[in-house]
Parts: structure tokens; sequence; C-alpha cells
């Protein structure tokens, strides 16, 4: 079994590999900055969706790195002041303490903590049974990250 998930797993990479090189250049995932921390506080699982409750860190000057994820999820913002980013590179909203976040399914951003203290989030990910947290995507372009 550990073979045919490796296999699948290189068969997965040259996949997305290519479509990389047919959209025009290799796509490289931007990770989430350094000290980018995230620990789960409840979870349960209603049919085929997982309700999975985060707490998720972000250090001043870090991000999240660019990503999406397969269901909506719906943020409070506990500490500091986030701010998002569109794939047009666009801010689609600056979330100080106290607010929401709404990030619907399959939508590319990036949260960024341009202040002096650490955004704390409370992050409730409404997705497919088994699907993880987020998936990474490549810099769609933008001067930072």
């Amino acid at each position: 079994m550990p073979r045919r998930r490796t296999a699948l797993r290189l068969a997965t990479a040259a996949v997305l590999t290519s479509a990389a090189v047919l959209a025009g250049g290799a796509a490289e995932a931007t990770p989430p900055g350094p000290g980018v921390t995230g620990r789960v506080i409840a979870q349960t699982t209603v049919g085929n969706t997982d309700y999975i409750l985060r707490e998720v860190t972000v250090p001043p000057g870090q991000s999240t790195g660019w990503h999406f994820h397969d269901g909506p999820l719906y943020g409070y913002v506990k500490e500091g002041t986030l701010s998002h980013f569109d794939a047009t590179c666009a801010s689609d909203g600056v979330h100080p303490r106290g607010s929401t976040v709404e990030e619907p399914a399959g939508d590319v951003h990036i949260g960024r903590n341009l202040g002096t203290t650490t955004v704390v989030l409370e992050v409730l990910y409404v997705l497919p049974h088994g699907a993880p947290f987020s998936r990474d995507a490549a810099n769609p372009g933008c001067p930072f990250e």
C-alpha cells in the first residue's frame, strides 16, 4: 500500500506541474510564514460535513500564505488586525479585533498581519468530510508574498 500511495502522490505532482507549465510557468506554493500556527479546539462530523473550530495565530509581519478551502469558513478576530487579499491582489478587507471574516469555498486568498501585535483568530471550518483545512496556492502575481 505505501508504494501505491507514493506512486499516486508522484502522479498527482506530475499532473499539477504539467498544468502549471501549460498555464504559463511553474506554480510555487506560498506556505505560511514562520510562527503561524493553528490548533484544533473542537470538531464534529455530521453526515458528510466536518465542522472544525481552530485557533489560528499569525505573528506580526507574517502571513497565511496563498491558499483556498474546500468549504466555507467563518472567523472571529480575537486579537490584532487581519489584512485580507484576494487573487487580484486587491484588499478585500481589513478585520480588526472583534470583527468577523468569511471565506467562500474555492476562493484563493491570503491573510496578512501588517500590524505590530499577533493576530489571533477563532475559525470555524465547514468542510467536506476528510478535506484538509486548506490547500496551498501559488502567488497569483502579487508584489507581496
